[in-house]
């Protein structure tokens, strides 16, 4: 059977989740996938456990070597891929049962190139809690309004999307250490159209250790969030991009002022309440 669908993983120091994340391609009983595992010379037990599920299964293949970070990790793995779907998968995040199968065929059918987009498991890693997560509006506007405004699909789990989106927008940017994904769905959306699927097909685990995680609590995220829509608005020319400029800090402005007036709201009423209750 040829290979068609590519699930890339780039990883460092990853051995306490990646295990989860092969079993996870693995139970997919999909015999046109190959998981291609990138490491960065990991300092734990990440390649002897890599090693171990690839001597079993041929359809693994990996390669371990220093890179420059992620995004390095992850064009490598697109390098490597031989199929003409990408999927990607954080060393620890996993698949729900039967996705594989499912979008083969979707992506058997018209438009190509064709990108589609399912729904998310968000998962507390401590509570065990799960969210549902939806990103249903995909167009190049709605997603230049940014992610405080517009949710971006927040983890490569629940996309796929064909190779060739690639040779016409690039590789994933190396500029963008934390949001190189919302910057390639930017671009694959002002040139393909992007489908939206309301089945769950990833589920992303949320734990102190991960990298989204630390952006987060440190701050970081919101500001490369900005970073890559205005890089993007910047790609626009005349005066769509005085339009889009204006759209989005008038827009983002009011959120934050519509939130503050909201949080005001609460202590208003909390401190009524507790008036009330006093008296």
């Amino acid at each position: 059977m040829s290979i068609q669908l590519s699930i890339i993983t780039p990883v460092f120091n990853g051995g306490r989740w990646i295990e989860r994340s092969i079993r996870s391609v693995i139970d997919q009983n999909c015999p046109e996938v190959e998981h291609v595992i990138v490491d960065g010379c990991s300092r734990d037990n990440t390649c002897q456990i890599i090693k171990r599920y690839a001597d079993q299964h041929p359809h693994i293949r990996w390669v371990s070597e220093k890179d420059l970070g992620q995004v390095e990790a992850m064009n490598k793995g697109l390098r490597i891929a031989r199929g003409n779907i990408i999927g990607f998968l954080n060393a620890d995040d996993f698949y729900e049962p039967g996705v594989f199968n499912r979008v083969l065929k979707l992506f058997q059918d018209p438009p190509k190139p064709m990108f589609l987009v399912g729904n998310l498991y968000m998962w507390e890693a401590f509570s065990q809690e799960r969210t549902l997560f939806k990103s249903r509006k995909l167009t190049f506007n709605a997603l230049l309004l940014g992610p405080r405004i517009n949710k971006h699909p927040l983890n490569p789990s629940c996309y796929f999307y064909d190779k060739s989106i690639h040779d016409r927008v690039g590789l994933y940017n190396p500029n963008f250490s934390y949001n190189m994904d919302l910057d390639f769905i930017i671009r694959a959306a002002r040139a393909v159209h992007i489908q939206y699927v309301d089945e769950v097909w990833g589920n992303y685990w949320q734990h102190a250790e991960s990298k989204t995680h630390h952006s987060i609590t440190c701050g970081i995220m919101e500001g490369e969030d900005e970073k890559v829509i205005l890089h993007n608005i910047k790609q626009v020319s005349g005066w769509k991009r005085c339009w889009y400029l204006w759209r989005y800090r008038v827009t983002n402005f009011l959120n934050v002022f519509l939130n503050f007036l909201r949080k005001l709201k609460r202590i208003i009423l909390g401190r009524t309440t507790s008036f009330k209750s006093t008296g």
